[in-house]
């Protein structure tokens, strides 16, 4: 019980760590919300590479990638990493997406979300991890039911137009 109490206690932050994480949110600042528009909303760098159709993503991808694999050497799990894998794969799949993705793109900030990750993982290791291993499976489950509802609305479909060629 006593060793439960201290591995979700709050450890003391690294200067390499505090000087990784003031860097990666820099980045991620620059990369989501550098550019200050009309009325107050923010977008960054990556909205603007996003407005170059494939390259643009790639190079916003990749950037994203680099907060990734920083927060890999940093020692986050691969619960938390994953998450992290999971908001840069949603801003570049819908990213291409012409107008509506450089719109989504401009609105979902992947890389301020991954930031958030880190900060919560530094602040409450155990408890991120815990939260991130949950929030995983329920993405597997989701796309699981999603992908058997699809296989089954395919057969379905086939089958009734299999019926219809017959008639």
């Amino acid at each position: 019980m006593k060793a439960n109490r201290q591995s979700s206690a709050k450890r003391p932050v690294s200067d390499a760590v505090t000087k990784t994480h003031e860097k990666l949110k820099a980045l991620a600042w620059l990369l989501d919300s550098s550019i200050r528009l009309p009325g107050g909303f923010r977008i960054g760098v990556d909205a603007l590479f996003g407005l170059l159709p494939f390259f643009g993503d790639a190079a916003g991808v990749v950037l994203s990638g680099y907060i990734v694999s920083q927060a890999a050497r940093l020692g986050l799990p691969s619960s938390v990493l994953g998450r992290m894998l999971f908001n840069i794969a949603v801003e570049g799949v819908i990213g291409i997406i012409p107008i509506f993705g450089d719109i989504f793109d401009a609105a979902w900030k992947a890389n301020q979300r991954n930031i958030r990750l880190l900060e919560q993982h530094i602040a409450a290791p155990a408890q991120s991890a815990a939260a991130s291993r949950r929030w995983l499976f329920i993405v597997v489950v989701l796309f699981v039911v999603f992908a058997v509802v699809l296989g089954s609305l395919s057969a379905l479909l086939v089958g009734l137009s299999g019926d219809a060629c017959r008639s």
